[in-house]
């Protein structure tokens, strides 16, 4: 909980995902285009794949095989230059401050490193449940977006918090089952996410890195 927590020095609170893009170009308008809009990204997008590659991580270390596969395929992966950005420095500023709790896969860990595989790696170096992992990335990566919307003015925080309440049951729900896919179960449907995340490039005024 200490790694996933919005005090853990990995810079989250800068980036959207595209969410900027969606919200100036009327995707999303309200707490129920928000709640929608991420319930899809947990199911058939981004957050999906990052909980696989986070499971996928998990498991090479737990059994001692080499990350290095597994930490080029999920960079090559990234659907823009910004996602690119986002999850490889994620990824790198998580490790430099998990570092905080000695382990050989610290040293394993270098250069661009995405956000996922950086915590499914250090996750089960340091014995903590695949399940749990997952639902704890996923809570922190949903809060993230929620607070992403509030800044946006789309919604309140009494709208967020009901949005993080009516997530529990799907985070625990898709814990449970990412935990057993590979990666031959890897894939989305969110064209138009993937999409706006690439057009959040070029957006005239930004809050966000992406």
């Amino acid at each position: 909980m200490a790694w996933l927590s919005p005090a853990f020095p990995v810079g989250g609170f800068s980036y959207s995902a595209g969410m900027e893009s969606a919200v100036v170009e009327g995707h999303v308008g309200d707490g129920d285009g928000v709640e929608a809009w991420l319930g899809v990204l947990l199911a058939h997008g981004g957050l999906r794949n990052d909980a696989i590659l986070l499971a996928e991580a998990h498991r090479v270390q737990g059994e001692g095989q080499s990350l290095e596969e597994i930490i080029s395929l999920a960079t090559a992966l990234a659907s823009s230059a910004e996602r690119h950005a986002e999850t490889t420095r994620l990824g790198e500023a998580f490790v430099k401050a998990a570092a905080a709790w000695p382990h050989p896969v610290i040293d394993v860990l270098v250069g661009p490193v995405p956000y996922g595989v950086a915590v499914g790696a250090v996750a089960a170096a340091h014995g903590v449940d695949r399940v749990d992992a997952i639902a704890a990335f996923l809570h922190a990566q949903i809060s993230q977006y929620v607070s992403v919307a509030i800044r946006l003015g789309v919604i309140g925080q009494t709208r967020g918090v009901s949005i993080l309440a009516a997530s529990e049951a799907p985070i625990l729900d898709a814990a449970s089952s990412y935990a057993r896919l590979d990666l031959d179960d890897l894939g989305s449907a969110t064209i138009i996410a993937d999409t706006l995340s690439m057009r959040h490039e070029i957006q005239y005024s930004r809050l966000f890195q992406s």
